[in-house]
Formats: C-alpha cells, sequence, structure tokens
C-alpha cells in the first residue's frame, strides 16, 4: 500500500512539474503598431498583447492603428485606454501603413467624435477597459456607435478584473486626463472650447497585467515618477515587463524612465514607449534620440518597439524571439 501511495506521488508531482514547465515555456507575443513598418516613430503608441490562450489586447490605439479596418489588428478582444488624450483614444489616425513619414505620419483620417479606439472596439466586438470615470464615458461612445455600453468595463485602483483568463488592474498615473470639447461636440463643446476647457473623465491610470504563463507587465501610460511604482508594481505584482513613455516635459523622460527602472521597479526586461520623436532609421536607433539615452541609462534590456515587429515573452520577462536592443 504505501508504494502504491509512494508511486501515485511521484506521478503527481512530476505531472505537477511538468505543468509548471509547460507553462513557463509558454510566452506572451507583443506586437507594436506604429506609422511606419519596422520602426520607431514619433505618433507610436498602439501594441497588441497576445496571450497564450489567445486573447489579444489593444494597448493605446492612438493614431497609427489606420482604424477599424486595419489589417493588422486581426482578433482584438479587449482594448485598453490609458486616458483620453488625442494621441491615445485617437482623435484621428493614419490613412494607411508607411503614409507620410516617421517624424511626421500622415494622421489626416478624423475618427472624431467616437475616437479610433471606440470603432475598433465596435468593429472588433471587443470590450474597453478603463478605470475612474471613463467608464461611463466610453458606454455612451460604444452606444452612439452602435454597440453595447455594457462592453465598457470599470477596473478601479485595487483588485483585478479577469477576462478571458487574463487579470487586469489599473494603477496611478501622474498626468492630466482632460477630454477635448471636439469628442463632445454641440453646443456645450464649443462653449467649452471657446472657454479653453476640457471636460473631467477622472484621473489617467497605467495597468498592471498577470497572463496566463505568469507574466506580469506594467503598462504605465502617460505618467511621471511615483511612489507606487515601487509599492504597487514591483513589491505587490512583482512586475517583470514594463512598457515605460519617455517622451520627456509632458511624462517621464529619458532620464527619469531609467529611474523608475533601475531603481523603483527593477524589472527583467523594458519596452520603450511614446519617446515624441523618429527614433529610429532603418530599424536601427539613432545616436542623440531620447529612446539612444534611455538606452544607455538602463540597467535592465531595452526593446525597441519596431512596428509590426513581434516580440515573445516568458513568465520571467525574458525576450525569447524577435527583440533587438
Amino acid at each position: 500500500m504505501f508504494t502504491n501511495k509512494l508511486r501515485n506521488f511521484l506521478f503527481s508531482s512530476a505531472a505537477f512539474i511538468i505543468s509548471i514547465n509547460v507553462n513557463a515555456a509558454e510566452t506572451v507575443t507583443v506586437t507594436p503598431l506604429g506609422s511606419l513598418d519596422g520602426e520607431f516613430c514619433r505618433m507610436d503608441r498602439a501594441l497588441i498583447f497576445e496571450d497564450p490562450n489567445g486573447t489579444r489586447i489593444l494597448y493605446d490605439a492612438g493614431r497609427t492603428v489606420s482604424g477599424a479596418e486595419d489589417a493588422r489588428l486581426g482578433k482584438i478582444d479587449i482594448v485598453l485606454v490609458s486616458h483620453v488624450h488625442g494621441d491615445h483614444i485617437g482623435n484621428q489616425h493614419i490613412k494607411s501603413q508607411n503614409a507620410g513619414s516617421c517624424e511626421k505620419p500622415d494622421t489626416t483620417v478624423n475618427a472624431l467624435p467616437n475616437s479610433n479606439s471606440v470603432n475598433i472596439a465596435v468593429k472588433k466586438n471587443a470590450k474597453i477597459v478603463t478605470g475612474s470615470e471613463m467608464q461611463s464615458f466610453f458606454a455612451n461612445k460604444l452606444k452612439s456607435a452602435g454597440g453595447s455600453p455594457e462592453d465598457s468595463l470599470l477596473v478601479r485602483f485595487g483588485a483585478m478584473r479577469t477576462i478571458n483568463g487574463v487579470a487586469i488592474t489599473t494603477v496611478p498615473a501622474a498626468h492630466s486626463n482632460g477630454l477635448a470639447p471636439e469628442f463632445i461636440g454641440g453646443a456645450l463643446g464649443d462653449s467649452m472650447k471657446a472657454a479653453g476647457l476640457t471636460a473631467y473623465v477622472g484621473p489617467p491610470t497605467g495597468y498592471v497585467i498577470k497572463f496566463t504563463n505568469g507574466l506580469v507587465v506594467y503598462l504605465s501610460g502617460d505618467t511621471g515618477i511615483t511612489a507606487e511604482q515601487k509599492v504597487l508594481v514591483r513589491d505587490y505584482y512583482q512586475a517583470k515587463l514594463v512598457v515605460i513613455n519617455i517622451g520627456d516635459t509632458f511624462t517621464t523622460g529619458p532620464t527619469e524612465a531609467a529611474y523608475v527602472i533601475n531603481e523603483l521597479i527593477k524589472p527583467s526586461a523594458v519596452i520603450a514607449s511614446h519617446a515624441n520623436e523618429a527614433a529610429t532609421r532603418g530599424g536601427k536607433v539613432l545616436a542623440g534620440t531620447r529612446t539612444d539615452s534611455f538606452i544607455k541609462a538602463t540597467k535592465v534590456p531595452v526593446h525597441v518597439p519596431l512596428s509590426g515587429k513581434a516580440m515573445e515573452f516568458d513568465a520571467a520577462g525574458r525576450c525569447r524571439s524577435g527583440c533587438n536592443r
């Protein structure tokens, strides 16, 4: 009897170990959707995260996704919006891939009053996930665009919300979150514009996402340095991969972002974002750019989000394929 129990225990232990190894071997795919193929350009914000179970998340569609018909999107299950500024929600967008230059992409297609993010969510039958008062704003926009207001989901600061096996929560971001009057329209929008006012839709957010392979990712949104980057992102959620904005003046610059990575979060790797510059030429980082400065100042691997170039990350935040430094 003891022998049978021992045998069963060993089999169970082996199966458990195999299960852990299989999960650890699975990767999360991150695909940048920028304005020019193979480059990291001034307006680039959008990233698609694909969980090993197939769930696909679009983060800050902005202006470099050419609307809901952009062939690069594929299936989208969740749309994340960090805040409602036009370069993140998408007040306009590119006509097509490679239209314009890296420094000045052709973003002349008007997405008002719904936004690029809302139009994509309706077309893809996706959920829009936000924090603060943004949830009710997006619910109304979805309804106006022919979608369901129930597809606007709220994730307050605190516990995670699980969608299709992927857990998501919001974390504070130090930035503004004024909604341009053009998204409101009518007499109210005209009056606000004349007065130089924007609408209040709650505070901006960052996100922490836990994927089914165990990888925890921090998406900074537009932010400065915050205490939560250590207390929440590092100490509590233990993020291993970070996407951080390095655009300077309006968000953390390269030096401040490097401090966040090196001293506060200490992840395994980081993806540079929101550089507000033509950072590459021929897929190579240009000397003297903010991106170049950030790479030189950061102690962990920095991966540059070249448009259309998929990167794969394991549970520990290590890049397994497709990354460049």
